[in-house]
């Protein structure tokens, strides 16, 4: 099949604009080559059919997280901010065990921050008691490092320093949510170096490691869902191990053709995949897939945090689940590569905010 032919040459990587809102309050849309250098995400004009612009602090969603792929373990940070919470959330999967181990966080403004963009140094913190982040952005020399600690009563502690290194493109894209609703995201891949400890044991990185980093900022519907599945690693590629990972999410975008951020990523190139659909089989076996064949995999859940939160103002149903993936992907040309045993990272996330 003529997979080029298929997908949308809006999904081929342009140069962004400085700022992603213009001065008219437009937000630009689309798959760009690099990051913004300007989020201004508070001067998009019209949003919301229903509030003000007054109101765009409040209805603002943003996050940086960073998923680390170590040979026994899988490692999520990630501190978000939705206006009115604020979350910082680290992950433990032990891979033998096939169970996790989490460390909550509800901070302030003053205890931390989502950094405005990737760039020179930017950092996302948070010191908070019992809870440090800190992530370091220097995506201009595709560098980044991120370190950080936590205790919890019934978890103990975890520590944890790592420097990473992009090792492909960047997924840069801009989602129309609605007419002027943008969702932005950027996720890159990294080689890792470093180490955590949790609980007194060690896990250090090899030359295999991995990680991804997710920046996320905008704004979603009152009611609104997605799902989401990566994988990083090295695999076996015309005879070597080299780096590869997936990125594939089904969200509220209003054109999934020309507007989504479905790819495979490669040693010093990226490769775009069609719209997919999520089918939850049962609660720990998800098919994902596309009507073309570029995409056919299962995602075997072992575990999973679970946040959920029945309030009258915010309702949270979000589970961020780890496991191991089967199946195949195929990259533009047709070339088809096994994902059979590569660790799964996904989320399944429903809000009414």
């Amino acid at each position: 099949m003529d997979y080029k032919g298929i997908l949308s040459d809006k999904r081929i990587p342009v140069e962004p604009p400085e700022n992603i809102i213009d001065a008219n309050g437009r937000a630009a849309f689309g798959t760009f080559s690099k990051e913004f250098e300007k989020m201004n995400f508070l001067d998009v004009k019209k949003q919301s059919k229903w509030l003000p612009d007054s109101a765009n602090a409040f209805r603002l969603t943003q996050w940086e997280a960073v998923e680390i792929y170590l040979k026994d373990c899988l490692l999520l940070i990630g501190v978000s901010d939705m206006g009115l919470t604020r979350i910082a959330l680290t992950i433990f999967y032990d891979k033998k065990q096939g169970k996790v181990t989490y460390w909550k966080k509800n901070f302030n403004k003053k205890e931390g921050s989502v950094a405005p963009n990737l760039l020179n140094g930017s950092t996302t913190r948070v010191n908070a008691k019992d809870h440090t982040v800190k992530c370091v952005n220097h995506f201009e020399q595709g560098k980044a490092a991120v370190s950080g600690e936590s205790f919890r009563e019934k978890t103990g502690y975890i520590k944890y320093d790592f420097d990473l290194t992009r090792v492909s493109l960047p997924s840069v894209v801009s989602i129309p949510f609605g007419e002027n609703k943008p969702l932005y995201t950027q996720k890159d891949l990294f080689k890792a170096v470093g180490r955590l400890e949790i609980n007194g044991q060690v896990y250090e990185s090899d030359e295999e490691s991995t990680a991804i980093i997710d920046d996320h900022k905008g704004y979603y519907p009152f009611i609104s869902h997605y799902d989401w599945v990566t994988t990083m690693c090295k695999t076996d590629i015309d005879g070597e191990r080299k780096y590869f990972g997936i990125n594939l999410t089904r969200n509220q975008s209003v054109n999934q053709t020309d507007y989504n951020e479905n790819l495979i990523w490669f040693e010093g190139k990226t490769s775009r995949l069609t719209p997919v659909r999520f089918e939850h089989i049962d609660f720990n076996t998800w098919h994902i897939c596309d009507v073309y064949g570029m995409v056919d995999i299962t995602f075997r859940i072992r575990d999973r945090y679970h946040m959920y939160l029945p309030t009258h103002i915010i309702r949270i149903d979000y589970h961020v689940t780890f496991g191991e993936l089967s199946g195949y992907v195929r990259d533009e040309e047709g070339n088809e590569y096994s994902v059979d045993g590569m660790p799964g990272i996904g989320e399944d996330k429903s809000l009414h905010f």
